[in-house]
């Protein structure tokens, strides 16, 4: 029965997204035939305008994410999908205008009938948020969260796990926490349908993964640095032996021109583009405290190798420097404003220009940090096998404020997989930041507190630790 109830969702869903992507389509076609009743009828400029769609469609689905309902909340999917819609939207306008500048209609080109357009967008908006919202909520009433079970080490590890779990309140519930050195997790594992694994020693870790995988158990578990190089590894057989092979990677010589002239055009491209809000952000620093308006700080990129950052400065001038804090009075507050979007960060187009950086690459760390970082963990000067770029996966895909371990983690995952279309992946992927308020966000030293719910639960396991680090 519940395979057949497992079925049944899955084609609820499949014809859920076939339908919002029908609608999104027809939406963009039955508006921009008013002027262009060519685009209704066999012809080349349907033909051309028609494949388009699909192709830049599907293109910037893969970059964005999907309609992946149940899986992600509300606002991410809708903010995926509205910049895949408005990028798809934009490419085939632009398209067609070209497809139109002939004899028959316009001797130049012309941007025309730009109203419709916006009014298609806005009516995607409305139709995105219909199936987002109606699909997470049928898919949440149809399926109640699943039970999990959190087995970690401490009650720090426990914060964090948890914090990130209650995230997604709608898909798991709670009910199991336990040390992974009790007597009794092995049966707490099988009270439960998601089990996740977290900070516990490699040794008991993949004892347990076996355990859940023998009794079919949805398991998460955080990785380690052996884990990266089993999952960017391939499967050879020497004669009759199984093995797991991870060669060297370094960049070919062709990626390496290759990354080299698209980060030289397109931070030129962006530097253009860009050059009146850098005039907006210089005036702004400037009335606020008559202070300097770029700030200079040594960062460490490739091989270790120290480089001078470029910011626009949005901290006080002569205060401490170091990383930012929750409610951090050393911030201005055109700062804020800065550090919100993400403004502070355009001068680096000309460390890219320079070559100390790349467009995608690490995070550059503040030398303090790498030095604290590599020394509680060794692995991380991995991560300075490629230069610090302006973007990356740990950007987009974690927090300021994610720990320095799993900014590693995600740092490795993108050198062990890097390709030049996972870069331009990356480069798209970056818009989604300023839909994400935690991508900014300080550090914040009270991020667990609203986990004291399961205090007594927790006490059991840990209670001199909850004692000494409150």
């Amino acid at each position: 029965m519940k395979r057949i109830l497992g079925k049944l969702e899955r084609t609820i869903i499949f014809l859920l997204k076939m339908a919002l992507y029908a609608s999104v389509f027809v939406c963009f076609f039955g508006i921009m035939s008013i002027p262009n009743p060519q685009l209704l009828r066999l012809s080349r400029t349907s033909g051309v305008t028609i494949l388009t769609f699909i192709a830049v469609g599907f293109g910037m689905i893969s970059a964005y994410g999907t309609y992946d309902i149940g899986k992600r909340k509300s606002k991410p999917i809708i903010a995926s999908l509205m910049l895949a819609t408005m990028i798809t939207d934009v490419v085939t306008y632009l398209q067609l205008s070209i497809m139109n500048t002939n004899a028959a209609n316009n001797a130049t080109f012309r941007l025309e009938s730009v109203g419709l357009l916006i009014c298609v967008v806005f009516l995607q908006f409305v139709i995105i948020n219909i199936f987002v919202y109606g699909g997470n909520f049928l898919y949440f009433h149809i399926n109640e969260p699943e039970k999990c079970c959190i087995i970690t080490s401490s009650a720090d590890s426990f914060r964090q796990i948890a914090h990130a779990v209650k995230v997604f309140h709608k898909q798991y519930r709670i009910t199991e926490i336990i040390d992974y050195r009790d007597e009794n997790v092995l049966k707490s594992i099988l009270k439960c349908e998601a089990i996740f694994i977290y900070d516990v020693p490699v040794k008991e870790r993949t004892e347990l993964i076996e355990y859940c995988y023998r009794n079919m158990r949805d398991i998460y578990f955080s990785p380690e640095i052996a884990d990266i190089v089993e999952i960017n590894s391939k499967h050879v057989i020497l004669d009759d032996i199984s093995l797991i092979n991870l060669g060297v990677k370094e960049l070919s010589i062709e990626q390496r021109v290759v990354k080299r002239a698209m980060d030289i055009v397109l931070s030129l491209f962006m530097l253009i583009l860009s050059s009146p809000i850098w005039l907006i952000c210089a005036a702004a620093i400037k009335i606020n405290d008559g202070g300097k308006i770029f700030f200079k700080q040594k960062r460490a990129t490739k091989n270790g190798r120290v480089f001078e950052v470029y910011k626009f400065r949005t901290m006080k001038e002569n205060v401490d420097n170091y990383s930012a804090v929750a409610e951090d009075d050393r911030i201005t507050k055109v700062g804020k404003t800065l550090r919100k979007y993400r403004l502070d960060e355009l001068p680096q187009l000309l460390n890219i220009l320079s070559g100390d950086m790349s467009l995608v690459g690490p995070r550059p760390e503040m030398l303090e940090n790498v030095y604290l970082y590599t020394k509680d963990y060794p692995e991380f000067e991995y991560r300075l096998r490629v230069k610090a770029g302006l973007t990356g996966y740990a950007q987009i895909a974690g927090k300021y404020d994610t720990s320095p371990k799993y900014k590693l983690v995600l740092d490795l995952m993108y050198i062990e997989n890097y390709s030049i279309l996972r870069d331009i992946k990356l480069l798209l992927q970056t818009l989604i930041v300023f839909f994400k308020p935690d991508s900014t966000q300080a550090f914040d030293t009270e991020k667990y507190s609203n986990l004291r719910m399961y205090e007594k639960i927790v006490e059991k396991y840990w209670g001199d630790q909850m004692d000494a680090e409150d």
